[in-house]
C-alpha cells in the first residue's frame, strides 16, 4: 500500500533588487509618459475647437457678406425709388386741387334723366335756369322769374328755374310735386301759371322754381376711393 506524502512548501519573501533611483526613475518615466498622453489629448481637444471655431467664423462671415450684400441691394432700391413719395404727393395735392375744383359739380345730364322719369306726361319744358354758386358758398335764393317772392325760403346752393307748358293747371300741380320727388332739389313752387293760346289749342304756361340742395351734388371729386 503506496503513501502519499504532501509537501507544503513556504512562500518566500519578495525581494526587489533594483537600486532606489532606477525605481524612480520608472516611476518618473510612467509620470512623464501620462503627462505627455494629457498634453496630447489637450492639444487634439484645442485642434478640434479650433477647427470648429474657424468654421463658425467662416459661416458668420458669410452670413454678414449676404447681410451686407442684401444692405447695398436695399439701399440701391431706396435711390430708386427716392422720388416715389415725392410723386405720392404731388398726386395727393392735385386731387385736392381737382376737389375743390370740382366740389360743387351737378351732373345736369342725370338729373334731366331723373327728372324725365317723374315728369307728368301732359306736360312739356321750353327752358331750364340754372344759377349755381360753383365756388362753394351757399348761393342766394334769389328768384329768376319776375315776381316770385322767396323770403321764406332757405338758401341752397343755387336755384333752377323751369318754364313750359300744360293742357290745365292741375297738371302744373303734378309738375311741381314731381320737382318735390327730385333728388337735389327742395321747395319747389310755381311764380307763374295763366291761361294761353299755342294755335288754336288752350293751353297753361307756367313758371316754376326749386332750390338746388347738396344732395344734387356728385362728389366723384372730393369722396376718398373706396368709400
Amino acid at each position: 500500500m503506496s503513501t502519499l506524502t504532501t509537501e507544503r512548501l513556504a512562500t518566500l519573501p519578495r525581494v526587489n533588487l533594483l537600486p532606489p533611483e532606477i525605481e524612480e526613475r520608472q516611476r518618473f518615466r510612467k509620470v512623464q509618459i501620462g503627462l505627455g498622453a494629457g498634453v496630447l489629448a489637450a492639444v487634439a481637444a484645442v485642434g478640434v475647437l479650433t477647427v470648429l471655431a474657424a468654421g463658425a467664423v467662416g459661416d458668420a462671415q458669410s452670413d454678414l457678406d449676404t447681410a451686407t450684400a442684401h444692405q447695398s441691394s436695399l439701399q440701391s432700391q431706396k435711390t430708386q425709388y427716392a422720388e416715389v413719395p415725392k410723386v405720392y404727393a404731388q398726386v395727393e395735392d392735385a386731387r385736392a386741387q381737382l376737389g375743390q375744383a370740382m366740389g360743387q359739380e351737378v351732373r345736369w345730364s342725370y338729373f334731366l334723366n331723373d327728372l324725365s322719369l317723374k315728369a307728368p306726361g301732359k306736360i312739356w319744358l321750353t327752358t331750364m335756369t340754372v344759377t349755381q354758386d360753383v365756388d362753394g358758398a351757399a348761393a342766394l335764393v334769389n328768384p329768376t322769374v319776375p315776381g316770385a317772392t322767396t323770403e321764406y325760403l332757405t338758401k341752397g346752393l343755387g336755384t333752377v328755374t323751369f318754364e313750359g307748358y300744360g293742357y290745365r293747371h292741375n297738371d302744373v300741380a303734378a309738375w311741381l310735386d314731381a320737382l318735390a320727388k327730385q333728388k337735389g332739389l327742395t321747395q319747389p313752387y310755381f311764380t307763374k301759371s295763366a291761361q294761353d293760346e299755342i294755335g288754336d289749342d288752350s293751353v297753361v304756361k307756367f313758371a316754376s322754381q326749386a332750390t338746388i340742395t347738396e344732395a344734387a351734388l356728385s362728389k366723384r371729386y372730393t369722396e376718398k376711393a373706396g368709400s
